[in-house]
């Protein structure tokens, strides 16, 4: 695998327009992504469908945003008659999965795109495919100087994340509720007990945190390189609190942990399509596990001494960490669950 440059989040980031644009290209490979039925497009592997006309809006094109043929990053957009009001189905396989998360990065995302005089009137829990805290749904107004009201709709079942996305003119509002409610209301999952509780994160200051800078110990060959699942509620279920703020010359990036726990993992949300770095405990309690989650694939990389300073974190974020310059392995998902976990060769070993 080749170095990750500024390109650590070059490649990465570029899955933001994930949320914000709509892919041109539909891959020869579709079908895997989407099955259609008579009345609906269907996500077999995720076990997710929407009918293909609801609430005033008909599909247009469906396909996959990336990785073509693996059926992990999946989209679907629909249109009004006019094609004023416009809609995107997301189903994705982040393999740090948060739907609190992916509503807080995309909520920077929106505020960041519409500007200025963007006003967010709504975001709270709202109910999904029979559960009634199984969403969180955001609505933005004068978004664009006025011109357009967007909303979204965001769902964790069992792997996948599901992000509905909504735009059309101001004066069109009501079609653009309608619209998200309704495809929030007929959204169907196969398994409903998959469905998490979900509700907007929360966020407090951390008390002081030591800021010098961390050292990277790169893990045995014989160590045990599968990615391990972080350890830090999820969905909003308890409160975070801001670390510090890694800037860099793209953006600030907060760095996370869970409230009242000086021993939980940090995480570094970096765009709004499921790119998190992870800083976990290690098993042996000496030091911080570096693994960087994407859609479809984790990167696995040795255990830190100490959290890295928020200067660090900013310099893996730009690629410019000689200590992270490349991975020790990387786990790549299947849209059917399976893991498959190479390990990658290093320099001097």
């Amino acid at each position: 695998m080749p170095k990750r440059t500024k390109g650590l989040i070059a490649a990465i980031v570029s899955a933001t327009a994930l949320c914000l644009s709509i892919p041109t290209i539909a891959h020869a490979a579709d079908a895997e992504a989407w099955t259609p039925t008579e009345s609906a497009i269907r996500a077999a592997s995720a076990g997710i469908a929407l009918p293909h006309t609801v609430a005033g809006l008909s599909l247009s094109k469906s396909g996959e945003a990336s990785n073509g043929g693996r059926a992990v990053d999946n989209y679907a957009q629909y249109l009004s008659e006019d094609g004023a009001i416009q809609a995107t189905l997301y189903v994705y396989l982040p393999t740090y999965a948060d739907a609190s998360l992916a509503a807080y990065m995309t909520d920077k995302a929106v505020m960041e795109r519409f500007g200025a005089k963007t006003r967010r009137t709504a975001y709270a829990s709202a109910p999904v495919a029979g559960r009634a805290d199984g969403a969180i749904r955001a609505v933005y107004d004068d978004a664009a100087d006025g011109a357009l009201t967007t909303a979204a709709g965001f769902v964790h079942a069992g792997r996948w994340i599901v992000k509905i996305r909504v735009t059309g003119p101001t004066e069109r509002r009501g079609e653009v509720l309608a619209g998200l409610d309704g495809m929030l209301a007929n959204l169907t999952v196969d398994d409903p007990a998959s469905l998490h509780a979900t509700a907007p994160a929360s966020f407090s200051a951390c008390p002081a945190a030591p800021t010098a800078d961390a050292r990277l110990t790169p893990a045995k060959p014989t160590e045990e390189a599968a990615p391990r699942d972080v350890r830090i509620p999820r969905d909003g279920k308890d409160a975070l609190c801001i670390r510090g703020t890694a800037a860099t010359a793209d953006g600030r990036y907060d760095m996370l942990q869970q409230a009242g726990r000086s021993d939980s993992a940090i995480i570094v949300p970096v765009d709004d399509s499921g790119t998190v770095l992870a800083f976990d405990p290690a098993a042996n309690g000496a030091g911080y596990k570096l693994s960087i989650h994407m859609v479809g694939q984790t990167d696995i990389y040795g255990v830190y001494d100490r959290v890295p300073s928020p200067h660090q974190i900013a310099a893996i974020i730009d690629g410019k960490d000689t200590q992270t310059a490349e991975a020790q392995a990387v786990a790549t998902y299947a849209a059917n669950g399976e893991v498959t976990v190479s390990r990658l060769a290093q320099k001097g070993r």
